[in-house]
């Protein structure tokens, strides 16, 4: 047990040191007794919310390149792996892919670029190289989603559902990824599905998409966020229900830029940051980089099969084939988390 301050962030500290370290405690490489650190308290600290100033401020400063993956989340990570277990920090990344969504959330207005035939060649390039990951389902297709005055859906037609059940029976996880994906703003600075909702309205949604998707013998442990944007206040209803909640650049705006992955009360917080959040070919490099680097880390990579179709699947089937040997199942990340909570140190 890592001794400290009995109060919940230090509580949250303690756990994402576990998942930091989890490979080496359940191989006895390590003992929870060894992470107790300055280089480990400060990389797994977790912090609070910020105040908007400061998300506006971190927005900027990731744009323009004062704050990045690779030097706020990797390099202290890295070191916090090293001052524990020396030498024997290297070792290869493991990433954590996730495919956002299916059906795509303009299936309705476009099926010829963004209908079922078209993610079966994503799928068949992941599946092909051996790439495990988790897709974002929608239960409901919408009409017209960047439109929030629209209120017409449909429920997912017998082509989809065949598709989902054909994924679950080659091994794909998934994740609840709203209700409709309709956003309740124009702005596209402001897009969410979620943001803005009462406790009550933010309840009935997530457990609406549970029920639906329960109908089809779906029951997500994952939830990713529409935009990737949810109010922090909505952060306990989801970590009531979840044990990952995802998260993206956007989500900074919303909860700060945090380092990934990182319990925080309930559930584990997974925000995925560039260069691992993008088209193919903008991932490959940054993939190989942390492949040659022996960074050790859990690393949350997020493609968006739309993207890769438009882009004519040009580097999805390289950056496959690099991702393969490195790919965790997000099964394996579950049972990670698990030996990470207290009742295991």
């Amino acid at each position: 047990m890592i001794p400290g301050p009995q109060n919940e962030i230090d509580l949250d500290g303690a756990r994402t040191a576990r998942l930091l370290f989890v490979h080496e405690l359940t191989a006895g490489i390590a003992h929870y007794s060894e992470l107790d650190t300055r280089q480990v308290r400060v990389a797994t600290r977790v912090s609070g919310v910020p105040a908007r100033p400061i998300r506006i401020a971190q927005q900027l400063r990731r744009k323009f390149g004062g704050l990045g993956f690779e030097r706020d989340v990797v390099a202290p990570l890295v070191e916090a792996r090293r001052a524990v277990l020396g030498e024997r920090a290297a070792g290869p990344p493991r990433f954590l892919v996730r495919v956002d969504e299916f059906p795509h959330y303009l299936a309705w207005d476009d099926p010829r670029r963004f209908g079922t035939e078209r993610f079966e060649r994503f799928h068949e390039i992941l599946a092909g190289a051996g790439v495990p990951y988790l897709l974002a389902v929608l239960p409901r297709v919408s009409c017209e989603p960047l439109s929030p005055p629209g209120s017409q859906w449909r429920p997912l037609d017998q082509g989809e559902i065949a598709m989902l059940a054909r994924l679950a029976g080659e091994g794909v996880s998934f994740g609840l990824h709203g209700l409709t994906h309709r956003t309740r703003f124009d702005s596209p600075r402001r897009h969410s599905e979620l943001c803005g909702l009462s406790p009550v309205a933010t309840a009935g949604l997530l457990d609406t998409g549970l029920e639906e998707l329960a109908a089809l013998g779906i029951h997500p442990k994952v939830f990713v966020p529409p935009y990737n944007r949810f109010d922090a206040t909505q952060f306990d209803p989801l970590a009531r229900r979840f044990e990952i909640v995802c998260g993206g650049p956007e989500s900074i705006g919303q909860i700060g830029f945090q380092r990934t992955p990182q319990w925080r009360g309930d559930t584990v917080y997974l925000p995925s940051y560039a260069p691992f959040y993008g088209h193919a070919a903008e991932v490959l490099p940054a993939v190989g980089h942390a492949v040659e680097t022996a960074c050790g880390l859990w690393i949350p990579i997020v493609l968006h099969w739309g993207w890769e179709a438009d882009a004519g699947w040009s580097e999805l089937g390289q950056l496959a084939d690099v991702l393969a040997p490195y790919a965790a199942g997000w099964q394996d990340f579950l049972a990670a988390i698990d030996h990470s909570r207290d009742d295991h140190a």
